[in-house]
């Protein structure tokens, strides 16, 4: 066992984690993000990806040692304490990008993984930074839509 000290959504929290435990069991299993899903265990679908240091990572292939000393946000980390939706997920909803929602929460960290470093994105740039994320509902028009929409509602002011 290790005590790891990180912060989640703006929260510290210190935690023993065994050494062979994923960051993706430590955010739903420990600490209960259960908006962080699991889909492949492998890195390759993204339902898991969270934002650690500003980096989107798919957190079944991050140790939760390795998350001592970092600050993590999960989906739950982006919706404000009085209920306000952040304007990606409102855009997301605005353009009927959620479906069956599995995919959902680590597009909208994806969107925001992107939106943060480029907030004016092209449509190549928003499709390279959601290509990490499978989505099996919506053929991703939509999707792209939600992003650029986002990317309106973050330039006139949102948060």
């Amino acid at each position: 066992m290790k005590t790891i000290s990180l912060k989640v959504n703006g929260k510290p929290y210190t935690v023993e984690v065994e050494e062979d435990m994923r960051l993706l069991d430590l955010l739903r299993d420990k600490l209960g993000f259960t908006g962080v899903k699991e889909g492949c265990a492998e890195g390759e679908c993204g339902a898991c990806s969270v934002i650690m240091d500003g980096n989107l990572v798919t957190s079944c292939l991050v140790m939760a040692f390795q998350a001592d000393g970092k600050e993590i946000i999960t989906i739950e980390g982006l919706q404000s304490e009085d209920g306000t939706l952040h304007p990606i997920q409102q855009a997301f909803l605005d353009e009927g990008a959620v479906q069956c929602g599995f995919c959902t929460p680590a597009m909208v960290l994806a969107a925001k993984a992107l939106l943060d470093k480029n907030p004016n994105p092209t449509d190549e740039q928003i499709k390279e930074g959601i290509s990490g994320n499978l989505c099996r509902c919506t053929g991703y028009a939509k999707i792209v839509s939600a992003v650029k929409k986002a990317a309106e509602y973050l330039n006139q002011g949102g948060k």
